[in-house]
This record gives C-alpha cells, sequence and structure tokens, in this order.
C-alpha cells in the first residue's frame, strides 16, 4: 500500500521529522491568520458608529464651515466634524455648500 515510502528506517525517521516540522509550520500560520481575524472582528466592533452628516471646516480663525456631506461621503475632507440634521439643513439653508458627490441637499429635501 505505501511502496512510495523509503525502504529504510533512517530515511522514514527523517520523513517524519519534516511532515512534523512542517505541520509546526502550518499550525503557526493558522493561529496568526486566526489571532489576525479576531484582531479585525474586534477592530470591527469598537469602530465608532458613522455620523448621519458632516460639515467640512475651512482653515483659519474661527475654522468657517465650507461644506456639507453625507455621512460615509468619501469625498469629505479631514477637517470635519459631525452634526445633527438639524444643523446641516440650518447649515445648507444659510448658504454653506452641498457636496456634488453625496449630494445632501437632495437627501434632506432641501430645495434651491
Amino acid at each position: 500500500m505505501f511502496d512510495d515510502l523509503p525502504p529504510d528506517l533512517a530515511r522514514l525517521l527523517t520523513l517524519r521529522v519534516w511532515h512534523a516540522m512542517w505541520l509546526q509550520r502550518i499550525d503557526t500560520k493558522i493561529a496568526a491568520l486566526q489571532e489576525r481575524d479576531a484582531e479585525q472582528e474586534q477592530g470591527q466592533k469598537s469602530r465608532p458608529q458613522e455620523p448621519d452628516w458632516i460639515v467640512e471646516l475651512g482653515i483659519g480663525n474661527g475654522r468657517p464651515p465650507i461644506e456639507i456631506h453625507v455621512g460615509g461621503c468619501y469625498a469629505a475632507g479631514k477637517r470635519r466634524r459631525p452634526v445633527p440634521r438639524d444643523e446641516a439643513r440650518r447649515l445648507l439653508t444659510s448658504g454653506v455648500r452641498a457636496c456634488t458627490h453625496c449630494k445632501p441637499d437632495a437627501q434632506l429635501r432641501i430645495l434651491d
């Protein structure tokens, strides 16, 4: 049945050691991948919830609002803060520009 194995004891023992080393390497890799997946899952659970509305802020004294975005908009800059729905509506009606990508004015039903 196992005719393809080496015929002598020394080579069989060597083959057994090699297989044990490969199993150890495989087990180590499996453990590392399981740990990575668990850390990613924990990171997803502990991530704060994305805000519904974002105001992008300008540069300078007082950092005036520049643009309003929907919470998950990819075009929102780094200088931003979450705002409630009422403040987003107020800023849009007061003349702050709406993002052309996520169109918060359409979602808030603000017509020109």
